[in-house]
């Protein structure tokens, strides 16, 4: 029951929907037993099985015995005037009216639990949304994407299916219980206390199945992620699977996958749906010894117990079993989605090291440099990154170039704090990164990646992507200084052409200059330019850096650079090898030093 617990922190914002929840189920189950009892004092009358006929109005008192005698007199009176048919038609009639009283305040009941229940699914959705963008990249290089969308979505969908489904049985369940077990009680003791020896050995082992079902859906919602990073996979990978002429062996990977979850569900599912019937058996087979056991009682004459009242006193249990075997079918349930629950606090509870300190610095403006001193980084346990030491002026361009794999990627991504540094660290105008706030210090950088990262909205949304409340104005002259003005106004919607998902409606060029007029608009003193132009032919590979260099005007720079012939301005050239600083200088120094960068440069000069 603790991931119910877990969940249950999440009502609290509820409370007041959950409070009229109760009321209105109390209601109803006091509705219902009155409709239910209403019906004894009538059997003994029409079976001629009470003692004597009242025809005096009795005293009133809040004792049994009152209101039974209280009835009595009633009917009597209803007889006396009437006969017992008619009396038979005034007991429907009212048991009628209590019932559709109960059936009102059970709708008002499942009204109110409604809103605690989505309201809870959004406050989860949210809070996981929120995690997710909280959590370093260096947690997703480690996790499949497919199976946190899993959680985000079908887990946290069996969370209220299962969980929040089962919240009103348990507000409602116990309530029922509590109140037939007193009119049970205040009918006859002994036989309510025989009936509760009886019941507890079908809590006993609807427990046992719980337990069972709660495993196996937890390999269920596992399943169900690596379902969901193989379509991730997929439609990701559709162009090369389509090449390759690989779609029966991608089908046949999710065949088996498929194949695989569909026997974990049928395994659960019949385990789930074993609790209901189990507990309904288990509830008949007590019913049957305290039917035995009381008829008894009342064929002996014992007790005081007539057949009026013994008749109602097994329909209330009856009544009673209902609820128990709800809460029996509940716990089995919350079970099922107890295994969700965990895999959701997996992902709540993942360790995000890069935060701020107390009391962060706020920075608005850079002014003299950036400093890499003596940094090294690892992902695992090798080295990425050797200590790494690089001033970069205010102003200036750098440019880092080496094979792949070489740590050039990494070290631009420690600047902003996708990472942070293993030892060492990296300073702006003498302050350490790690005691700037991660808010202003992201504020004084742009990226423009190899890859160019659109969402699928319009021209305008992508390129004021991140910043707040940009005009009209601002947007198109952005997208004139990226060269994406002319292209834009070509579309049939200009600017307010959708380019559909990750931007796959325009080319890589027209992409990569949307990009860059995103960050023109964001207008940051310090750029970081991965790769921006590798994946481009020629002539998209001209418009690009000509509208690179309109966004480099001014600003500090460092570019990774595939293509050499693109950075030979560059102030300084820094040479990556294994993670290691192995040459540094401008293009002409490096040529003349005849080492790994003129090896290099030559490869791409006789390639062409």
């Amino acid at each position: 029951m603790k991931s119910f617990y877990k969940i249950i922190r999440y009502a609290v914002n509820y409370k007041r929907y959950a409070l009229l929840n109760i009321v209105f189920n109390i209601l109803a189950v006091v509705f219902e037993l009155l409709s239910m009892l209403l019906f004894v004092p009538f059997l003994n009358i029409l079976f001629q099985q009470t003692s004597e006929t009242i025809t005096e109005k009795p005293v009133f008192g809040l004792t049994k015995d009152y209101f039974e005698s209280y009835f009595n007199y009633t009917i009597n009176q209803i007889i006396v005037d009437n006969d017992k048919t008619k009396v038979l038609l005034f007991v429907c009639t009212l048991v009628g009216v209590l019932f559709f009283l109960k059936n009102v305040f059970r709708y008002l009941a499942i009204y109110f639990i409604a809103v605690l229940r989505t309201g809870v699914v959004k406050d989860i959705r949210n809070e996981l949304h929120t995690k997710i963008l909280s959590l370093p990249l260096l947690f997703y290089s480690e996790e499949k994407k497919g199976d946190i969308i899993s959680r985000v979505t079908t887990d946290v969908q069996e969370v209220e299916w299962s969980i929040l489904n089962s919240l009103e049985l348990l507000f409602k369940e116990p309530i029922s219980i509590i109140l037939s077990l007193t009119v049970m009680i205040t009918m006859n003791p002994e036989l309510t206390l025989f009936s509760l020896i009886l019941l507890p050995s079908s809590g006993f082992l609807i427990g046992k199945l719980g337990k069972s079902l709660r495993r196996t859906s937890g390999k269920l919602q596992s399943q169900m992620g690596e379902l969901l990073s193989s379509v991730e996979e997929t439609l990701g990978g559709l162009r090369i699977i389509k090449a390759f002429h690989a779609e029966q062996k991608i089908d046949s990977k999710f065949q088996n996958l498929n194949s695989d979850y569909t026997s974990l569900h049928l395994k659960m599912i019949r385990k789930r749906d074993s609790a209901s019937p189990m507990s309904e058996f288990l509830g008949s087979t007590v019913m049957v010894i305290l039917a035995y056991y009381g008829g008894s009682l009342v064929l002996n004459g014992e007790e005081n117990f007539s057949g009026g009242e013994f008749i109602g006193y097994i329909i209330i249990f009856a009544r009673l079993l209902s609820p128990i075997k709800a809460i029996s079918s509940a716990y089995s349930i919350i079970q099922k989605g107890a295994a969700s629950v965990e895999r959701i606090e997996d992902l709540m509870q993942a360790e995000n090291n890069i935060k701020n300190v107390d009391n962060p610095k706020v920075i608005n403006q850079f002014n003299s440099s950036i400093l890499y001193n003596n940094v090294s980084f690892a992902y695992t346990n090798e080295n990425v990154l050797q200590n790494i030491t690089i001033t970069i002026e205010k102003g200036k361009t750098i440019a880092l170039v080496g094979e792949s794999g070489g740590g050039k990627s990494t070290f631009a991504d420690l600047l902003p704090r996708f990472y942070d540094v293993s030892s060492g660290s990296i300073e702006i105008d003498g302050t350490n990164i790690k005691n700037i706030s991660i808010d202003s210090l992201r504020k004084l950088i742009g990226v423009v990646t190899q890859e160019s990262i659109l969402f699928n909205d319009t021209i305008y949304n992508n390129i004021g992507f991140g910043a707040e409340n940009p005009t009209e104005e601002q947007i198109i002259e952005a997208a004139k200084i990226a060269n994406a003005h002319e292209f834009i106004c070509a579309q049939e919607k200009g600017y307010q052409t959708n380019i559909g998902d990750r931007g796959n409606k325009l080319s890589g060029g027209q992409r990569q200059r949307i990009s860059i007029a995103r960050a023109v608009l964001k207008n940051p003193p310090i750029l970081i330019l991965d790769e921006a132009t590798s994946a481009l032919d020629t002539e998209s590979e001209k418009l690009v850096q000509d509208a690179l260099f309109n966004l480099m005007k001014s600003r500090t720079s460092i570019v990774i650079a595939h293509r050499l012939s693109t950075i030979q301005n560059a102030d300084e050239i820094i040479v990556l090898q294994k993670g290691a600083v192995v040459e540094r200088g401008t293009h002409t120094e490096l040529i003349n030093q005849q080492g790994v960068y003129k090896r290099l440069y030559d490869l791409q000069v006789f390639s062409n």
